[in-house]
């Protein structure tokens, strides 16, 4: 009797600690990305929008940050940051390659670190 109540025990805690993991379906987030201009704004949110699982994706020019409404279960804010880089544009963790920003019109072309 005593071993089956530590195994209902056990399990009773493993079912809590993944109910506790469970992901965010309206996950808000906002990221610095370096860009200049509306053709830069229109990249950047194109690019957000064709991740699946973003649902809300908004750049700011005067603050370069974009402010994304995301369903975790589906994405990430990284798999995100991955998408604008692969258009040119750098984030606070993902940086594009110089072929990607070479890519970008005169204008768009921003003082990278």
């Amino acid at each position: 009797m005593k071993k089956l109540m530590i195994v209902l025990f056990v399990s009773l805690i493993g079912f809590a600690v993944q109910a506790q993991e469970k992901k965010n379906k309206n996950a808000k987030h906002t990221v610095e990305v370096k860009g200049n201009c509306e053709m830069c704004k229109k990249r950047i949110e194109k690019a957000a929008f064709s991740v699946a699982g973003v649902k809300s994706a908004s750049w700011d020019i005067g603050d370069k940050q974009l402010h994304l409404i995301l369903n975790e279960e589906k994405t990430s804010q990284e798999e995100v940051q991955k998408a604008i880089a692969k258009v040119g544009h750098d984030t606070e963790k993902v940086k594009a390659t110089d072929e990607d920003y070479a890519k970008l019109h005169t204008c768009c072309a921003y003082e990278r670190n």
